[in-house]
């Protein structure tokens, strides 16, 4: 069905996704082999087929501002001739106006419940403030806690326990569906849901650390950016695995486009050379036995007591702030606010909002 040109042309994103999920409903059906199964059906709210969002992209629409309309394509499987399309006539209402922006690049059709409306997609440019003297945050990445955000004055750590309790449960489920000619169904199913879940899991992240950026008037985030990571050294069969599954450069780009969106900038910080996670950040000595324990850090110069990541947190933070004596703050480098993914609402809140 997805090699057919009938379903190529199409120009709707959401169409296509409906289509290749609907193959892979025939393909899972077929390779049963069983007369008692039924084939896939169409999804319906009640007796109603369900009006679901359609989004067209650049080559799907033609827009015209000055007449205020919208020329939206068929498909050439669904056209008698070059000019019959879809004409919508729209209002953007008097505080927009379509022509102050620089691309539109998508156009969506969105059921409200009792009419269809148009969302329109576009890039627009945001005038950079100057950002001499204004707030920072680093941010440093890792396994066992996903990110940890410092902000100078607070600081922010985003434990990873939701990704990591997914990632062995759909494995489990994935190994014990392993049939003898390769992945089951049901393996296929877990690996794939596994993927679905890591990939939220990551964009509702990046979307509170940028947020709570925002909300700190930070115009500037150093991320650091682990790029050799799996290359420099053996980290025995376990290691190499948690390596291997950690998704820290999707993470790092959810970060920049959101962070583009709210007029951020964000810097990536090369970590080979800077050793973030054993140097201290308040009077910069190196030491590797300053991380006593996992999350421990005590430096045994001067006393500082930190948790581990926040103070490599805190060594981003200085890569990109002017004057880190005067504005940087480590009384909170051990006691930071906890924010816990809530499976329930898919979203991040604070630790004493998560339902347990």
């Amino acid at each position: 069905m997805k090699n057919q040109q009938c379903w190529k042309d199409l120009n709707a994103q959401s169409s296509q996704a409906i289509v290749e999920e609907l193959a892979g409903a025939f393909q899972s059906w077929f390779e049963q082999n069983d007369p008692d199964a039924n084939p896939p059906g169409y999804r319906k709210d009640g007796d109603e087929r369900p009006r679901s969002t359609v989004t067209f992209k650049e080559d799907g629409f033609k827009l015209d501002t000055k007449h205020q309309q919208v020329r939206l394509s068929k498909g050439k499987n669904l056209k008698d001739d070059w000019s019959d399309f879809i004409l919508c006539e729209y209002d953007t209402g008097p505080d927009t106006d379509l022509t102050d922006v620089e691309d539109v690049q998508q156009v969506r059709t969105v059921w409200n419940g009792d009419q269809w409306e148009l969302h329109f997609v576009c890039k627009v440019s945001i005038d950079a403030a100057d950002s001499s003297g204004e707030k920072t945050a680093g941010v440093d990445l890792g396994i066992c806690n996903t990110a940890a955000v410092s902000v100078g004055d607070e600081t922010l750590l985003y434990p990873g326990n939701a990704l990591k309790e997914d990632a062995r449960y759909f494995r489990q489920k994935e190994y014990d569906t392993e049939g003898e000619n390769g992945p089951s169904n049901h393996a296929e199913w877990a690996r794939r849901k596994k993927s679905q879940r890591q990939a939220h899991f990551l964009h509702a992240l990046s979307k509170d650390i940028v947020e709570q950026c925002a909300e700190r008037s930070v115009v500037t985030i150093a991320v650091g950016h682990p790029k050799d990571i799996r290359e420099d050294e053996d980290w025995g069969r376990h290691g190499n695995k948690r390596l291997h599954d950690w998704a820290f450069e999707t993470l790092l780009s959810h970060i920049e486009y959101k962070a583009e969106q709210h007029g951020i900038d964000v810097e990536r910080v090369d970590e080979a050379g800077l050793k973030t996670s054993k140097t201290c950040c308040v009077c910069g000595m190196k030491a590797d036995s300053n991380r006593v324990e996992r999350g421990l850090y005590v430096c045994e110069n001067c006393d500082l007591v930190a948790n581990s990541d926040l103070n490599a947190a805190e060594n981003m933070r200085k890569t990109v702030t002017p004057s880190p004596s005067q504005d940087r703050s480590n009384g909170c480098l051990a006691q930071p606010w906890v924010r816990l993914f809530d499976k329930q609402t898919g979203s991040v809140a604070p630790q004493e909002q998560v339902r347990p």
